[in-house]
């Protein structure tokens, strides 16, 4: 499954300037999903970090790892129309600086999930370089 920001924007609560997956270019719901962020560098968090060296803050690559995790959660039909919590972040590493102009290519692979609480493992690719990677853990909650 593909989905574009349009169709995005109707899983994800998050709008413009937090909404920080452009494109799904693979998804399985509920398993695994694959998500692309073209960083340019008219994004807001450039004006301050940092000026004449533009560097995507790692705050926000992690952020973009949980809305791909996200979507592969509110894909499946149990879980169409909730909300997804971010709950934690184990074992972030970032191996490589995301400047305006990168592709950030994030995999997301559910790996357990108990009740409302689930784990995934993330991974941001630049090209062939990886750039960071995290585990993470979420609740899923109903939208009020």
């Amino acid at each position: 499954m593909e989905l574009d920001s349009i169709q995005i924007q109707e899983i994800l609560p998050h709008r413009y300037p937090f909404l920080l997956v452009d494109r799904i270019i693979e998804c399985e719901p509920g398993s695994y999903a694959k998500g692309i962020k073209c960083v340019t560098a008219n994004e807001p968090q450039f004006t301050g970090h940092f000026p004449g060296n533009p560097v995507m803050p790692g705050v926000l690559i992690l952020e973009a790892m949980a809305q791909t995790g996200a979507v592969a959660v509110l894909t499946e039909e149990e879980s169409k129309g909730k909300l997804v919590l971010f709950g934690g972040v184990k074992n972030a590493r970032f191996r490589k600086p995301v400047v305006p102009g990168d592709v950030l290519e994030i995999t997301c692979t559910l790996t357990a999930r108990k009740g409302p609480v689930g784990f995934g493992k993330c991974v941001a690719m630049v090209g062939e370089k990886k750039a960071a990677e995290a585990e993470i853990s979420f609740a899923v909650t109903d939208r009020k």
